[in-house]
């Protein structure tokens, strides 16, 4: 096993994204666009390394400018990597990062969970749904149907979202076994995921042009000329996503 076999997973994983989410991605497209024609922005949410891909969405060259990522310090290493894990264990923890954040019905949201099983995600789709927004899950199906929910619920985030997106990784992530070791090595998540979020920007894109919309695309801020067409775009989102 070698990173050669790595890649080759990693590929495979993606081919079975292609083969069995293309449906649920042109649908969250499909709502994604809805909610940014109504004057909404993405709200996109993840703790652990989940959160990157909650990143990955903004203020990315070639993404879509109203996505507004929720972040919080303590599911995000800063105060340490267990700290960071007993966080998104932790019930409440959604609704007090809620108090900083402005939802609105005409917003869409975006959860992304690989266990799906931790208070902070699932209560933030609930949450969510609770303020009238739609939600879009991104998590391990695999995984989180093996899993053991905890929440006060008792659910998990494919339960309380409004539509679910596979990321078909290995239970436990990782997918190469080398000789020797118990542990498998290899995550594929943060790949699945980031090709899962960039798939649905896409598709809302195409979705917001057979509309007759414009498209609040992002260019590169290194290329010559972009600091203006950034600022106007910026500005159109003022005051609903929280980095700009």
């Amino acid at each position: 096993m070698t990173s050669f076999d790595y890649i080759g997973q990693l590929q495979a994983i993606l081919e079975s994204i292609r083969g069995t989410q293309l449906g649920a991605i042109q649908e969250a497209g499909r709502l994604t666009a809805a909610a940014i024609t109504a004057g909404g922005v993405v709200q996109a949410f993840g703790s652990g390394h989940s959160h990157m891909i909650a990143e990955e969405a903004f203020f990315r060259a070639g993404g879509l400018a109203p996505i507004n990522p929720i972040f919080d310090a303590r599911l995000q290493f800063f105060n340490g990597a267990m700290a960071s894990t007993q966080a998104e264990r932790e019930p409440g923890m959604a609704a007090r990062i809620l108090e900083r954040e402005t939802l609105r019905p005409e917003d869409i949201g975006v959860v992304i969970s690989n266990s799906g099983r931790n208070a902070a995600p699932v209560e933030m789709a609930e949450l969510m749904r609770a303020r009238g927004l739609q939600v879009i899950a991104i998590t391990n199906l695999g995984q989180s149907r093996q899993s053991t929910a905890r929440t006060a619920s008792g659910k998990r985030l494919f339960e309380v979202a409004d539509l679910v997106i596979d990321t078909c990784c290995p239970v436990g992530d990782a997918v190469l076994q080398l000789p020797g070791l118990e542990q498998r090595i290899g995550p594929a998540s943060t790949v699945a995921g980031a090709a899962i979020m960039n798939s649905i920007m896409i598709e809302a894109a195409l979705a917001l042009q057979s509309l007759g919309q414009a498209v609040p695309l992002l260019p590169s801020a290194n290329t010559a000329d972009s600091d203006a067409g950034l600022t106007a775009l910026l500005a159109k989102c003022a005051g609903r996503v929280r980095y700009f």
